[in-house]
């Protein structure tokens, strides 16, 4: 067997060289955290953490398995030295049953390659592979490091490592129902997937067409429908395709008509490779935020034109929203929602003053006066109302454009009868609509970025429900006033701007959402990176110092 010593050496050795000065080694491994791992071994006597002299520590083995089964997270086990790993335990192994005496630099070798998967697979759990700003600068919601330098000198934490790595999982119902399809999903492809179905004219009810019995088989794949019935007529297109139809539409955020038109056939010919994909990414982004979000909160999914107000990770009220157009993006981001303004003024961005409202007003020089909107003369608070009129409209552009533009409340005002806000530098809010027919469309992204909420009088209530001096009658009747009225919040709620293109509903549900604003091709193609190529040292990890 061998000597300490021996271990001591080779890992000191192994240690004191860099990275770069290793690679000719078909053994000695490329560190990614070579200066934490340094500093750890160094501080503990360079005593071996994952082998003994009789072979693996059940931590070891627990490790292992961990990051051959990375895949089941969207992640990929060769990031994590698995090749490498599992070629040096074999001949650890062999040596073993010869009873031979171990090599010591393989078993450092091992060692440190060990360490270093441990430490990668637990930051890509805790913050994701990929660092959000590298592919999204609108994306302003981290997950919170945390400090694993006292992993590694745990016993608590290293005799359950697999535990351990559930703990760093996102600890949210909708992470593990996603990663739940993702194993669904990759079962599918092992069977064959399903298979495209040619374009064609527009089928519906009562139609008989070949590609009926192609696209019934499609949604049985996806559990959209069940077996048919034996009497079924495979090409005639009856009530129960239908049902199976609108289900399928409903999953993937297009009207259900139950007509299978241009997009729904596209969406039932994306490939299942595409669809295990699009879960990857969302289990991705999952991993980007914090994993506590709250006992209350709410949160809206922008891909998903949707809001949900969420208590102890059930959701208690659910609503659409409208969201920014795909050049006017409503952003990424967490807030408390502090305060609601009742019959709200509406304060025109000069953005929106100057894209969306000049050109009309050129047009119509009555415009303003008919949206009960007033100019001011300035931004400042005593700025005197000016008479539009005599205001030369072709005199100002987005280089000079000095007033103000207030909607008074009332039925026209854009921001409806009620503004949720939650002061960011982005100017962003949730607010009602008198536009209310676009709640009925499946594609949503109409705003400026602001979020239009389809249930405004539902969530104000919920947000007072607890303050005695704002019964719902109170409410309603300050709204029928019309005086712009402002209310404060007792408890703030946290609300979270996210953006899901795939999520699981809690009754099971899967769901893909159309990418509004491109998000996830830049995702994907930083996934499939070699890692050595995207690598970010994780901010959640020092200097690893032993705890004497």
């Amino acid at each position: 067997m061998i000597a300490p010593a021996n271990f001591k050496y080779f890992l000191e050795k192994r240690l004191n060289t860099k990275n770069e000065d290793v690679n000719s080694s078909a053994h000695s491994p490329s560190l990614y955290y070579h200066s934490a791992i340094s500093s750890f071994y160094g501080k503990n006597d360079f005593k071996p953490l994952w082998t003994l002299d009789t072979g693996l520590t059940p931590q070891a083995e627990q490790l292992v398995r961990s990051i051959e089964a990375a895949e089941l997270d969207g992640l990929i086990s060769e990031d994590y030295h698995v090749s490498q790993i599992k070629a040096l335990i074999a001949d650890f192994k062999e040596a073993l049953l010869q009873k031979q005496s171990l090599d010591s630099q393989k078993q450092a070798d091992l060692d440190l390659l060990l360490t270093d998967a441990f430490l990668l697979f637990s930051s890509h759990l805790l913050t994701g592979r990929v660092f959000p700003g590298s592919v999204d600068s609108t994306w302003l919601f981290f997950n919170p490091p945390i400090d694993l330098a006292t992993i590694l000198n745990s016993d608590a934490y290293s005799s359950r490592i697999e535990s351990f790595f559930d703990e760093l999982r996102p600890a949210h119902a909708a992470y593990y129902r996603l990663r739940n399809a993702l194993q669904h999903y990759i079962g599918i492809q092992k069977k064959g997937g399903w298979s495209s179905i040619r374009p064609g004219p527009s089928l519906r009810i009562g139609d008989t067409d070949d590609r009926v019995d192609k696209i019934r088989k499609r949604l049985i794949v996806t559990k959209d429908i069940d077996s048919p019935a034996r009497n079924v007529k495979p090409a005639e297109f009856d009530e129960s395709l239908m049902k199976g139809v609108q289900r399928f539409q409903n999953r993937h955020g297009i009207e259900p008509d139950g007509v299978v038109g241009q997009s729904t056939l596209t969406a039932m010919n994306v490939p299942v490779e595409d669809r295990i994909r699009q879960i990857e990414l969302n289990l991705e982004r999952w991993r980007w935020i914090p994993h506590d979000l709250g006992s209350r909160y709410i949160l809206v999914n922008i891909a998903d034109y949707s809001l949900a107000v969420v208590e102890n990770q059930t959701t208690v009220l659910d609503m659409r929203v409208v969201v920014g157009r795909s050049y006017r993006r409503t952003p990424v981001f967490s807030e408390k929602i502090k305060y609601l303004v009742l019959n709200p003024f509406w304060n025109v961005p000069i953005k929106i003053a100057v894209e969306d409202k000049l050109p009309i007003i050129r047009k119509n020089p009555l415009y303003l006066t008919q949206q009960h909107i007033r100019v001011f003369e300035s931004w400042g608070e005593d700025a005197p109302e000016i008479n539009p009129a005599i205001i030369n409209w072709y005199g100002v552009n987005a280089n000079y454009f000095p007033y103000r533009l207030r909607q008074d409340p009332g039925p026209l005002n854009a921001l409806g009868r009620i503004k949720f806000m939650f002061p960011n530098k982005f100017s962003v809010y949730l607010h009602d609509t008198p536009q209310r027919s676009l709640f009925k469309r499946a594609s949503r992204d109409f705003s400026s970025g602001c979020i239009r909420i389809e249930k405004p009088v539902e969530l104000a209530k919920y947000l007072l429900q607890t303050d005695p001096q704002w019964p719902n009658q109170k409410i309603m009747e300050t709204i029928e006033s019309g005086v712009t009225t402002v209310v404060r919040i007792k408890d703030p709620i946290p609300v979270h701007l996210l953006y899901w293109t795939a999520w699981v509903t809690e009754t099971g549900t899967v769901h893909f959402g159309n990418d509004i604003y491109d998000r996830d091709p830049p995702l994907s193609r930083a996934l499939k990176a070699k890692l050595k190529d995207t690598f970010i040292p994780a901010m959640n990890l020092p200097d690893l110092r032993a705890e004497n």
